[in-house]
């Protein structure tokens, strides 16, 4: 079943479905495209209904539901589409990207060979060098890290319209939030569906063509949401175990990232350190505008050189932005990911 979660996307909706009638699949199976139209105002409806016309009778069954009145999201949209499909597995489209003839065909084959996993893939960003970072990192990260790598703001690590499962994944993490409009639902499905031991694989090959525009959900949802989740699942699954740890930047992200923690973790931070000379044998003395009793009480932190700091850090530099020379200085410290570190960049 692919599921299409949509709210006024008639600008996009032919080439969507253009691209599904384009699958290599349909030569051996058919397909279901489940469409949950949550409260659109445009012409969404119209061209869904002319398209199950022209589907008639083929080899894609299209099963849809309108939903009344104010959209009420896309995680409730995405839960209804899957909700009212039969597959048994899941195709996750969104309805303003191209899914390239053989994602069906690869994704499904993986699936089945790996039945607890979200299956994602490369992808070909339009236009082509909008989030080059971003685009590079989720293209090209190492396998072993796709369940490692979990803490950066880019998110998933394999991104939510290229995600294949199977409907037992679904089922086992229960359903995408319902919150609203501003919600990462898909972050937070991600990290449950870790929690609860599921595995994540990607294809490496572009399976999708995967639209930049400002009128994309992810510019609904605000920066400090997104900070706050990742910030309280770092707290659950590892600083609670860590004894004690150090900040890898004594600038501006660094700081508050000390500042987001809670006192008894506040209190394992035995350093900050950093690479800029003007920094380094100095103390940062946090500052809690809010609570002038805190800053008076709370110790100053020394800083200090990245060679004379211990594992593990947190480290909350941003990745691919220096030339490389970030990366070369953790390399020269030979640790492990998800063990000596996390990037919380």
């Amino acid at each position: 079943s692919v599921i299409i979660p949509v709210h006024n996307g008639s600008m996009w909706l032919d080439s969507c479905f253009k691209s599904i009638t384009s699958q290599t699949i349909l030569e051996t199976m058919a397909i279901e495209v489940s469409i949950y139209n949550d409260g659109s105002t445009d012409n969404t409806k119209k061209i869904i209904e002319e398209w199950q016309s022209k589907l008639r009778g083929s080899e894609i069954y299209i099963t849809v539901s309108h939903g009344a009145g104010q959209a009420k999201g896309v995680g409730f949209a995405k839960n209804q589409a899957v909700h009212q499909s039969s597959g048994e597995f899941l195709c996750f489209q969104d309805v303003d990207d191209e899914m390239l003839p053989c994602r069906i065909s690869f994704q499904l084959e993986e699936a089945r060979q790996h039945p607890r996993a979200i299956i994602g893939s490369k992808f070909i960003r339009d236009p082509p060098k909008s989030t080059p970072r971003f685009s590079r990192w989720a293209n090209e990260l190492d396998h072993k890290k796709l369940s490692v790598q979990i803490y950066t703001s880019h998110g998933p690590t394999v991104i939510m319209p290229t995600w294949f499962c199977s409907r037992e994944v679904f089922h086992r993490v229960g359903k995408f939030s319902e919150a609203g409009k501003g919600t990462p639902e898909d972050l937070i499905f991600f990290y449950k569906h870790l929690d609860g031991g599921g595995t994540v694989r990607r294809i490496d090959e572009c399976l999708l063509i995967y639209r930049y525009h400002q009128n994309a959900m992810t510019f609904s949802i605000h920066e400090d949401t997104i900070w706050n989740i990742r910030i309280q699942r770092l707290i659950d699954n590892e600083l609670q175990k860590w004894p004690s740890f150090t900040i890898w930047n004594a600038g501006k992200q660094g700081r508050r990232f000390y500042r987001s923690l809670p006192p008894l973790l506040q209190d394992k931070v035995v350093a900050m350190c950093d690479i800029d000379q003007k920094k380094i044998g100095r103390r940062y003395q946090p500052y809690f505008p809010d609570d002038p009793k805190r800053t008076k009480t709370t110790r100053p932190i020394p800083i200090i050189g990245f060679q004379e700091a211990s594992p593990p850090f947190v480290i909350c530099i941003k990745l691919d932005l220096t030339d490389g020379e970030f990366e070369k200085n953790l390399a020269s410290l030979r640790l492990m990911e998800g063990e000596d570190y996390v990037l919380f960049s």
